[in-house]
């Protein structure tokens, strides 16, 4: 079993920043992929941003260039900077990791509880 526990989130005026944290405990082996998704109410759940164990990083084209995302592999953390925030970026943030359990080497997928980002206009 894993546990995710985001923190970070909150209000904030356009222009504004916020930096969101996701820390992974429990059985893990491995961590492979770690990321951010969002959601609005009505929509799907939406890629924001995701970086591979090598520190390699994917944007949705929404963010690119005003967020980033970084990991601390030793405290099996992900990190993610918004900068130049819009109302549009208001949602429910969620971090995903993707990994190997210790127990019995199966890969994992888990979902945090969520964090609500609000940019006010």
């Amino acid at each position: 079993q894993v546990q995710l526990v985001e923190s970070g989130g909150g209000l904030v005026q356009a222009g504004g920043s916020l930096r969101l944290s996701c820390a992974a405990s429990g059985s893990i082996f491995r961590i492979n992929i770690m990321g951010w998704y969002r959601q609005t109410p009505g929509k799907e759940r939406e890629l924001v941003a995701t970086i591979t164990s090598a520190g390699s990083p994917k944007f949705a084209d929404s963010v690119k260039g005003r967020f980033t995302i970084s990991r601390d592999n030793a405290k099996n953390t992900v990190y993610l900077q918004m900068n130049s925030l819009k109302f549009e970026d208001t949602a429910v943030y969620y971090c995903n990791v993707q990994g190997v359990g210790a127990f019995n080497l199966r890969e994992f997928d888990y979902w945090g509880q969520g964090t609500q980002v609000t940019v006010s206009s």
